[in-house]
């Protein structure tokens, strides 16, 4: 019953600074996380970056750590991934993703989230 929209991808020149955002059709994540994760073509799916909604704890992927920050709005049950100084190999499909049920503090993998998005593109050319 929960649907996740993302949207902002786009084609960016290395270096540039680009916010993704993912809104969420419900009200299911007062106890739960939401996260963010990429796939490239050929590539596995990765773990970029997850939210407790209840706590604002927040987690990176080492590749993109000290450049990236996820944040959050209750009021618009929304998720932002800023994404700066970013690299080609940041190109890739970028999924938003959510847990039904609350998580402990850490780094939520993929397998335990219950709700996806279908995903925006970002492009970043050198």
């Amino acid at each position: 019953q929960v649907q996740l929209q993302e949207s902002g991808g786009g084609l960016v020149q290395a270096g540039d600074s680009l916010r993704i955002s993912c809104a969420a059709s419900g009200r299911a994540f007062i106890s739960s996380t939401m996260g963010w994760f990429r796939q490239a073509p050929g590539k596995e799916r990765e773990f970029v970056a997850c939210i407790s909604w209840i706590s604002s704890a927040t987690y990176y992927g080492d590749s993109v750590k000290g450049r990236f920050a996820i944040s959050r709005d209750n009021a618009k049950y929304t998720v932002y991934l800023q994404m700066n100084d970013l690299k080609a190999e940041d190109t890739a499909n970028y999924y938003c993703a959510a847990t039904s049920v609350y998580k402990p503090s850490r780094i939520i993998q993929g397998s335990e989230y219950d709700y996806w998005g279908p995903g925006t593109q970002v492009t970043v050319s050198s």
